[in-house]
């Protein structure tokens, strides 16, 4: 993961958790009846919107830096061994398939067999 990408997806990991423990605040000070429970409550709102943002701008970077640094991909050996064999198998099923259809033309003509 490029650095970008890194550090919003590490910001967006801490919003998320923030969120989640404002919300669990806010759940048990409701449950007690406290007068903390209001001010949690909208608090905890914000923070989901601001966590919802967070999650958005790993996606965000990530698009714009796949866009501005094109997507690095070197497959590996086992893939290229892979596409090897696959193009081999089909160059033997072309040839196969040509030799059969050249004993087919050859077989139709010759003699009459009256």
């Amino acid at each position: 993961m490029p650095d970008p990408v890194r550090t919003a997806a590490v910001r967006a990991v801490l919003l998320t958790a923030v969120t989640l423990i404002q919300a669990m605040v806010a759940f048990f000070a409701s449950l007690t009846g406290s007068w903390l429970a209001f001010p949690m409550v909208l608090s905890s709102v914000a923070s989901t919107v601001v966590a919802t943002w967070g999650v958005l701008d790993v996606w965000v970077t990530r698009q714009v830096w796949n866009q501005r640094h094109g997507v690095v991909s070197a497959p590996s050996s086992t893939a290229r061994q892979l596409r090897r064999e696959r193009r081999r198998a089909r160059r033997e099923a072309r040839g196969a398939a040509r030799e059969a259809a050249r004993i087919r033309r050859r077989g139709t003509g010759g003699l009459s067999r009256a």
